[in-house]
């Protein structure tokens, strides 16, 4: 079973940057694809962006696309998301999530069977 530990999150201005990153352990990521979600106070936990195992395809939810980048290091057994322009409604704890499937990432949590314990970014205005 894999493990999963997000770091990189924070307080940050509207208009700023941050890069979330998703250490793996247990077992090697690049038998899974991989996803970011995020989930606001009062909110349902929704896609932010998935990349494929080898890393050559990615999804982005619409309403970040754009200001987004997923990669991943199978080498490393990372997943990082470069976010960018960040707004205050950015506000969530985000999560790391690994499925273990081949092909496309998607976008429904089921997806899923591994999940981090998540990492706070609050963007202020």
């Amino acid at each position: 079973q894999v493990q999963l530990v997000e770091s990189g999150g924070g307080l940050v201005q509207a208009g700023g940057s941050l890069r979330l990153s998703c250490a793996g352990s247990g077992r090697p990521l690049m038998r899974y694809i991989m996803a970011w979600f995020r989930q606001a106070p009062g909110k349902e936990r929704e896609f932010v962006a998935g990349v494929s195992w080898a890393g050559g395809r990615t999804k982005y939810a619409d309403s970040m696309k754009g200001r987004l980048t997923i990669s991943r290091d199978n080498a490393k057994d990372t997943v990082d998301l470069q976010m960018n322009s960040l707004r205050p409604e950015d506000t969530a704890v985000y999560y790391c999530a690994a499925g273990e499937r081949h092909g496309d990432p998607q976008v429904e949590q089921t997806a899923y069977e591994h999940w981090g314990q998540g990492t706070q970014v609050t963007v202020s205005s």
